[in-house]
């Protein structure tokens, strides 16, 4: 009988003697933080007095903590008296719990398991911290494989909260279980995920890297633009900047593992772009310059004065919801000095306004001169997705001109953002702009997720925010934006490019069908 068949397998794991193997970064991260919470940890690493030194740079930076306060003298003593280095991994027989955070390699993970089933007991956990290798594949060949479980931490692992508990084919539900209600112990926030190429972070994110590298192959705008869009939206770092202080090398080889992975599937596809960065040994921060050049020498935006818009004839606010309320507002204000407000026109089937019969519409994933010949309207001026509202004034926005425009319009378009709050900020014209492009292919990319079963909604959106600090998850995005709005603009993306990059995930695509027969909410 395995031990997973026996219900009491695991035992509790509170307070368990735990090893961690591997004494990097990352290992040395999870000791401290299994050593904070009570357990007596042994720290293994195959490089002879590594696990020492790795003890005592822990000591100094817990030392520094007490200097500030933010650590007492007593809790720093009796962390550091839980965690004991040992130069062999029987010395650990006794651990209940084997965290393995070394090197991202197959073939010596399988390796160290195997020796592991040699030493531990049979109820003790296997866990591995492996952040793109197969579960399934790490325990294929152990006598045991149902208590191998991933337990996936972020770096740094002592201020990161998410854990991604991932399993197997053959984990058994329990383990898992008992490594979710153990991370909770820890103070951190699991969420289960099932064993696929990128677990549940690694994947979601991979179009936030990939829109941007898509409009930077086609000469859509700078680096400073596109990331400056993407911070109005709530990031924290634009993509540039964020692959630059990840490495090019690792975030390419990371996208390259995900594609190979899924079997070259074109959603996935590495990046040109990106490509040329590392042949070059442009890397970043680290090796000095990337898509910016180290030490920081400032990202040029383009600079542009907008005096106010020209007096309008007739100004009308086309579309319903949050954003064409927050264009009504602004443009009442805009009016204000004439002493008249726009009209408002709710059946048109776009958002945005009307100024004596030129357009400036919300995204929807065309690009403006195709809007411009379907609607035999020359003067369309696009804008991007304003994610928060109200707008906060100077807020950076895309926006993109048809090719036809008149010279007046090219003026007047930008004009009228400006008087609106935004700093508007010029790309060519391509399909969805930046924003909502990556917006909508982030929420594709979770729904496929839930639809294959990696995931549950709630544990996308609790992985993306805590995981790569999003400032919303891709579901929390999708309950603000109409299903057959995202499911339309990634329509017309695909319509545009002719191929499956961008094809819509069915999970998404019900669900805009469930709406239309009232069976959504």
């Amino acid at each position: 009988m395995s031990a997973a068949s026996d219900s009491s397998f695991p035992p509790s794991l509170q307070g368990a003697p735990l090893l961690v193997v591997g004494a990097g970064i990352m290992g040395a991260g999870i000791a401290q933080v299994a050593a904070q919470a009570g357990h007596p940890v042994w720290l293994h690493d195959a490089r002879e007095g590594a696990a020492a030194e790795a003890k005592a740079r822990l000591a100094r930076s817990l030392d520094a903590l007490v200097a500030k306060g933010r650590l007492s003298a007593e809790a720093l003593t009796q962390t550091l008296a839980r965690i004991t280095p040992v130069g062999a991994l029987a010395e650990a027989a006794g651990a209940r719990l084997v965290v393995e955070a070394i090197v991202e390699k197959l073939d010596v993970k399988r390796a160290l398991f195997r020796e592991l089933e040699g030493l531990v007991a049979p109820d003790c956990v296997l866990a591995t911290n492996t952040s793109s290798i197969s579960v399934t594949a790490i325990a294929n060949g152990l006598a045991h494989p149902e208590r191998l479980v991933g337990m996936h931490f972020f770096n740094p692992v002592p201020l990161m909260k998410l854990v991604e508990v991932v399993s197997g084919l053959q984990t058994a539900p329990a383990v898992a279980e008992a490594i979710f209600a153990l991370s909770v112990a820890w103070g951190k926030t699991p969420v289960h995920a099932k064993s696929t190429p990128g677990f549940i972070v690694n994947r979601i994110a991979r179009p936030y890297y990939a829109e941007t590298l898509a409009l930077l192959l086609e000469q859509a705008a700078t680096p400073a633009v596109l990331d400056a869009c993407l911070r109005a939206a709530g990031f924290r770092m634009g993509p540039c900047e964020l692959m630059d202080l990840i490495g090019h090398d690792t975030n390419f080889s990371v996208t390259q593992s995900v594609y190979e992975a899924n079997f070259f599937d074109k959603r996935f596809m590495p990046s040109l772009v990106q490509r040329e960065l590392v042949d070059g040994g442009l890397l970043g921060r680290k090796s000095g310059r990337g898509f910016y050049a180290y030490p920081d020498d400032g990202a040029v935006l383009p600079v542009a004065v907008h005096g106010a818009p020209d007096t309008a004839g007739a100004v009308a606010v086309h579309g319903q919801g949050p954003i064409a309320d927050a264009l009504a507002q602004a443009a009442t204000a805009a009016l204000a000095d004439q002493g008249w407000g726009p009209a408002r026109v709710t059946d048109s089937g776009w958002t945005g306004l009307e100024i004596d019969g030129a357009r400036l519409m919300l995204t929807d994933g065309r690009p403006a001169s195709q809007v411009a010949a379907e609607t035999g309207c020359r003067d369309v001026a696009l804008f991007d997705r304003p994610v928060r509202l109200p707008v906060a004034p100077g807020t950076a926005l895309a926006w993109a001109l048809a090719e036809g425009a008149s010279p007046a319009w090219r003026a007047q378009a930008p004009a009228w953002l400006a008087a609106l709050g935004f700093a508007p900020l010029p790309l060519a014209d391509v399909p969805g702009l930046v924003v909502a492009r990556t917006l909508a292919m982030l929420i594709n990319e979770a729904a496929d997720a839930v639809l294959q079963g990696v995931c549950t909604p709630e544990g996308a959106d609790a992985a993306m925010k805590l995981g790569v600090n999003y400032p919303a998850g891709p579901f929390e995005w999708l309950a603000a934006w109409r299903a057959s709005e995202v499911a339309a603009l990634l329509d017309a993306l695909d319509a545009h490019h002719r191929g499956e990059r961008y094809r819509v995930s069915p999970w998404l695509r019900r669900r805009v069908w469930a709406r239309q027969t009232g069976d959504a909410a």
